[in-house]
């Protein structure tokens, strides 16, 4: 690596280990809060018991992370809802610190086509998070108002 990069690398690992905690926490929070919103079918997260890999996650991992995906129905609503979208961030790219939301169907997997993302059970109203670590509340409310 270049000096820099070797520089930013090492002082981003001195936090890692705090910013994964936060990650895992908010995703919880997200994914139980989207539950309680949208229902346990509609939800995919490994941290939830509806989940149908929950037992080997909880078998294999200290946590259960920030990757989650929701289910809205139908493009329309998907669109809808990525439009609304004030703190979270729109963005084909996921992992970040802040939170990041991408629709699958039209960014990540859309050179499959519809016939290929079926396949994969990647639907025209899958949402995939990729919950930061900001204030969990302020990310709900973004959600929430997102999805009214």
């Amino acid at each position: 690596l270049a000096p820099f990069d070797s520089y930013l690398l090492l002082r981003g690992v001195k936090t890692l280990a705090v910013r994964m905690k936060q990650h895992d926490a908010n995703g919880r929070a997200v994914a139980d809060w989207l539950v309680r919103k949208l229902g346990p079918e509609r939800v995919f997260y490994p941290g939830l018991k509806t989940h149908p890999q929950h037992e080997l996650a909880a078998r294999q991992q200290k946590g259960f992370g920030s990757m989650l995906s929701f289910e809205l129905g139908s493009l329309k609503k998907a669109n809808a809802f990525v439009s609304k979208l004030k703190l979270c961030y729109f963005a084909e790219s996921l992992g970040g610190v802040e939170t990041l939301i991408c629709h699958p169907a039209t960014m990540t997997h859309a050179a499959l086509g519809a016939e290929g993302r079926a396949k994969l059970g990647i639907t025209d109203g899958l949402i995939r998070v990729s919950v930061g670590i900001e204030d969990v509340e302020d990310i709900i409310a973004d959600l929430e108002q997102a999805l009214s």
